[in-house]
């Protein structure tokens, strides 16, 4: 599908009525959003993008950033005829259905902000790899390495603590196994520069604060109660939402207990409740005066 001067894949699950458009997060792609869309079968169709750089997208030098993000999303929606939607984002994906909102309005309809779209705090003067969070330097330079097929690159996952072991099901697998090109050995798709770029403006506080103040339209706020692993607290605290709120009144902060930031969306329970909350938003705004 034709982006913004590049192609971007995308994945779709059909459903009645028009499609949500889910936006993924740092390093990952639209298959982060199985778990919700498989939960969403026969109600709710979802259409997922590779985001430039990632997954089967073109992977160009430049440009990359929030704002060229949502400008490829824009121009991609308009190609495939679609109007007014529900915007889904996880991790990155959030920050980036924010900046389409500010930028686009006429494209979205509703929010659903999944464990992102705030700014994070980083210490004056740390390195960039090590302000966020080590995982994500960690992350980054997974990107680097190959491993020598996909059920190693499942294994290799598997005794890391990010997805643990009772959130382990199929859908972690298929995302691990998108997430890696070639057949033996593979390697993760992303793009380590096109990360980096994106990385950079995670800290552009006024910038995504002043793209929040803009959001005029119902929007949910979904945290995970715990960070990257199960032992980390969560990146979104309350007094976090608390702050999100008085950017944006309209808001619904709504927390997932027993989560962490990935498993808020391939995690079996709080996939299907994703879903139902989903349904809801979309039945709210498409009953809204003036959408029907």
């Amino acid at each position: 599908m034709r982006g913004d001067g590049i192609e971007l894949a995308f994945g779709y699950w059909p459903g009645r009525g028009a499609p949500v458009v889910a936006l993924h997060g740092l390093t990952a792609s639209y298959v982060n959003f199985i778990g919700i869309a498989e939960c969403l079968h026969g109600r709710v169709p979802l259409l997922g993008f590779d985001l430039r750089g990632r997954g089967d997208a073109d992977k160009p030098a430049g440009p990359y950033g929030l704002a060229q993000h949502a400008r490829d999303v824009a121009a991609a929606m308009r190609n495939m005829g679609l109007g007014a939607s529900v915007i889904i984002g996880h991790s990155m994906g959030a920050f980036i259905a924010a900046a389409l909102a500010a930028q686009d309005p006429a494209l979205v309809s509703g929010l659903v902000l999944i464990d992102g779209g705030f700014p994070l705090a980083t210490p004056a003067g740390v390195p960039l790899d090590l302000g966020l969070n080590a995982a994500l330097a960690q992350r980054i330079a997974q990107l680097r390495q190959t491993y020598p097929s996909r059920k190693e690159y499942r294994e290799f996952w598997r005794t890391q603590p990010n997805f643990p072991c009772e959130e382990w099901n199929r859908w972690v697998e298929a995302f691990l196994d998108y997430e890696v090109a070639g057949e033996s050995p593979v390697q993760p798709k992303a793009a380590e520069a096109a990360v980096r770029a994106d990385l950079g403006e995670a800290f552009q506080r006024e910038a995504i604060i002043e793209r929040l103040k803009a959001i005029r339209v119902p929007t949910m706020f979904l945290r995970a109660e715990r960070g990257f692993t199960p032992d980390q607290g969560p990146l979104f605290p309350d007094e976090l939402a608390v702050q999100i709120q008085a950017l944006v009144p309209q808001v619904e902060d709504i927390k997932f207990p027993g989560t962490t930031h990935y498993t808020i969306v391939l995690g079996e329970k709080p996939a299907a409740r994703i879903a139902d909350l989903v349904c809801e938003l979309r039945e709210r705004v498409e009953s809204r005066p003036g959408n029907g």
